[in-house]
């Protein structure tokens, strides 16, 4: 390979290491809007057609849904997640009061704490 060849394939590392930075910053940077538009938000009930979002705490954007009947039961114990077996004793700091009268449930989606809740939402109890 002559020297100008050398030369010249030097001096374009940088500047791809420049494009690849801006590029990987521009990605982060709609990444962070994209997150911060589009709120985790549960879906429109009738008690709440506007819907509501979930607190980040419990969710982190994903990690929370409304759960389908028979799936988080009320028991003398606490709230026992069926597909688990967890139990969340009543007065758990996870415990949460539901705006809009369902039960969602937020839970780990990975990793070692995979289907460990990190709230619970829970409709008011009747009497």
């Amino acid at each position: 390979m002559s020297a100008a060849i050398v030369r010249s394939a030097r001096a374009v590392q940088p500047a791809g290491r420049l494009l690849f930075s801006l590029f990987a910053i521009a990605v982060l940077a709609m990444l962070a809007m994209a997150s911060s538009a589009f709120a985790h938000d549960a879906k429109p009930t009738a008690a709440k057609p506007q819907g509501w979002s979930y607190p980040f705490a419990c969710c982190a954007n994903y990690d929370c849904r409304t759960t389908h009947t028979g799936e988080v039961l009320e028991k003398p114990e606490g709230y026992v997640i069926a597909g688990t077996g967890e139990v969340v004793p009543m007065r758990d700091k996870r415990v949460k009061d539901s705006p809009d009268g369902d039960f969602h449930w937020c839970a780990h989606q990975a990793g070692l704490d995979a289907g460990k809740t990190i709230c619970l939402f829970v409709p008011p109890r009747s009497y």
